[in-house]
């Protein structure tokens, strides 16, 4: 999910003018939307579908990380204990 400049970058003016315009282009590119203000970037739009895959993404990647660094530690259980646990044994 990277910006194309060459589409993805739009001024604040473009978005006051036209912003179903700015909106539509976030939801079907799958892409962020740089906003500026006199040529710095100040803001990124994008749609709630984009943000929400985005953020369960992240969810995802952080417990894996977790999980290995419990693996590193000694942190396991066995799979018999893990059911027995959860009352599945």
């Amino acid at each position: 999910m990277s910006v194309k400049f060459s589409e993805d970058v739009v001024p604040l003016t473009d978005l006051k003018v036209n912003p179903g315009r700015v909106v539509k282009h976030a939801a079907e590119a799958h892409r962020p939307v740089l906003l500026t203000s006199r040529g710095r970037g100040v803001a990124v739009m994008q749609s709630v579908a984009d943000y929400e895959h985005a953020a369960e993404e992240r969810a995802f990647m952080r417990a894996v990380v977790v999980g290995l660094a419990d693996l590193d530690a000694g942190r396991e259980v066995s799979l018999a204990e893990a059911k027995a646990r959860f009352g599945l044994a």
